[in-house]
């Protein structure tokens, strides 16, 4: 299995592959091969800042010898005027690199704003908001990095690293009792330590859960703030427990008042707003 930097490395490739073709002719045929310059990153929104390291990373894949001054680390609160870092070195490094860095740092640090302003919404409660698998293809790691940067709390990176048993999968299965007996018999012969969280649709669901055991974490799907209150004092702390389904800003205290452990929100990485940046000779 590939490691997160060998993810984000073939990423960067791809990413450069398509931007730059076979070169970039405008700076190739304006700048000339010796030209030496300053450039820094200009935040222009208010929000939190994510995806400095990772332009480090974009800076040195072009030009090793770019020098990077970080002013302001990945997590921060920013507001408009803001530098977050300089580069210094070959003029034409610092324009093919620029908009490949930009477009990973905006879009990072608008998932860190979006994780953010949700996590606000929850404080004084022990409740944590969750990311999904519902990312960017190929960005996946860059945008759940973000989604911590913002306060929240990263779920499973991908189908490898835990086991969610979702309506699908049971009933495919045959009903909820088999699909997580499966799921243990599977981990057993396969020498596999894999949290397991099963998605319940009713109350008698998770009657039918706690009788049957072998589970880490109940997620109430599509559950309203009530019934989660109930779900939440059935489940009486033996599992963790978590709420999924038609949660928004709006009603998301609701939800981490009727006292679930944690809240998914799709909305972290699937309907964000980039934060708006710049990268600027100076």
């Amino acid at each position: 299995m590939k490691t997160k930097d060998q993810l984000i490395d073939e990423l960067l490739d791809l990413a450069f592959a398509e931007d730059l073709g076979d070169g970039d002719h405008t700076t190739l045929s304006t700048i000339p091969a010796d030209a030496m310059g300053r450039s820094r990153l200009i935040i222009k929104e208010e929000g939190v800042l994510s995806g400095v390291e990772i332009a480090e990373k974009v800076l040195h894949k072009v030009d090793p010898s770019i020098k990077i001054d970080v002013m302001i680390k990945d997590g921060s609160h920013v507001k408009p005027g803001d530098i977050a870092f300089t580069a210094e070195g070959p003029v034409r490094s610092l324009l093919i690199a620029e908009r490949t860095m930009l477009n990973i740092m905006q879009r990072m640090s608008g998932v860190a704003t979006m994780t953010a302003r949700y996590q606000k919404e929850l404080d004084g409660l022990h409740t944590k908001v969750l990311d999904t698998r519902k990312t960017t293809p190929g960005m996946r790691m860059l945008e759940k990095e973000a989604v911590a940067a913002g306060g929240g709390k990263n779920h499973r990176i991908g189908l490898y690293d835990m086991i969610l048993i979702k309506d699908n999968h049971i009933d495919f299965a045959g009903g909820i009792e088999k699909a997580i007996s499966r799921a243990n018999d599977y981990c057993k012969a396969n020498g596999k330590d894999l949290k397991i969280e099963v998605e319940v649709r009713s109350l008698d669901d998770i009657r039918r859960v706690m009788e049957h055991g072998g589970v880490d974490r109940i997620m109430f799907d599509n559950f309203t703030p009530e019934l989660t209150k109930e779900a939440v004092a059935m489940v009486g702390g033996k599992y963790e427990t978590e709420s999924s389904g038609g949660i928004t800003i709006e009603n998301l205290r609701a939800y981490g008042e009727a006292g679930v452990d944690f809240i998914s929100v799709g909305a972290l990485t699937h309907s964000v707003k980039g934060l708006d940046m710049s990268f600027k000779a100076f």
